[in-house]
């Protein structure tokens, strides 16, 4: 299938670009900047793609990941910064241009969308549910999410939780700087939230390019970070400050049992620990291999 990744060179869109290369797919990155050198596993063509600009035909493929989206560095939430117009004219008015082109060229779309279009609720998060986001990040997200999937087109919408992963070249991974924090024996507050290794994320994008159209929650494990922060220990001996155990009542877990029938698997702690030593691996704390 010949694949375009919108934002590929990022955090997350680079599981999904090295995903579909594994499984043969004919891929190509639509970013601003092209990919450093050996930034994914094989080769990837590259396509100039801007939010804010017109949109290239895509009809010479067959699909596209929609990964792509535009904030203040390290923030999703509140990653509108001092410019909430610009945000949405990116993000949102981006996205409608993007899913328009595809409708006209009659090309599937996998959205990545986010846990935040839920905003705060009680109990299990079930994509069923109705949706009342409380920041502009969920509410743009929601918007695209209702276009997209009105739109009549083959659509899938991926509702993704945090994702964690080993960083490609040039790249911090999530925890970076909890873990320097860690190390120089500085306090850390409380926290838990629910993750999902980017590894899983490309399964579920794998499950909407064979077709399984509608909106689907991605998630894996519910992670405190004093948690984490012992994982951490054991796989590298650094040691630190652990944070108080956050109230875990207070995070709602996400409900993957719609993805599950698709053939979705939640990585759980092992994929965690195997992603933690590997981090540990590139940062030259643990040999090669170790």
């Amino acid at each position: 299938m010949r694949v375009a990744v919108t934002g590929g060179t990022g955090l997350v869109g680079r599981f999904i670009v090295n995903d579909l290369l594994r499984e043969g797919h004919d891929v190509t990155v639509m970013t601003r900047r092209p990919p450093l050198p050996d930034f994914f596993a094989k080769h990837a063509a590259h396509q100039f793609y801007d939010l804010d600009a017109d949109v290239p035909d895509l009809k010479r493929l067959d699909a596209i990941v929609h990964a792509a989206f535009d904030h203040v560095p390290g923030r999703y939430r509140g990653g509108e910064g001092d410019d909430p117009e610009g945000f949405l004219r990116r993000n949102l008015d981006g996205s409608l241009r993007l899913f328009d082109a595809a409708a006209e060229a009659g090309r599937r779309v996998v959205f990545i969308s986010t846990r935040a279009v839920y905003g705060p609720q009680n109990g299990m998060l079930t994509e069923d549910m109705v949706c009342r986001p409380d920041t502009l990040y969920g509410k743009a997200k929601l918007q695209a999410e209702k276009a997209l999937l009105a739109s009549g087109q083959q659509a899938t919408v991926l509702r993704v939780t945090g994702v964690y992963g080993p960083p490609g070249p040039g790249q911090r991974h999530k925890w970076a700087d909890l873990f320097d924090d860690f190390a120089a024996g500085k306090r850390i507050a409380p926290r838990v939230g629910t993750e999902v290794h980017g590894d899983c994320l490309a399964i579920a994008v794998g499950r909407g390019l064979d077709g399984a159209d509608g909106i689907y929650n991605v998630s894996d494990i519910v992670l405190d970070r004093r948690d984490l922060l012992e994982e951490w220990r054991a796989v590298t001996g650094i040691d630190g400050r652990l944070p108080d155990r956050a109230d875990a009542s207070a995070i709602s877990r996400m409900s993957t049992e719609k993805l599950e029938k698709t053939g979705y698997w939640p990585g759980g702690i092992e994929w965690l620990r195997s992603a933690l030593r590997e981090i540990a691996e590139q940062a030259g704390i643990l040999p090669k291999g170790a």
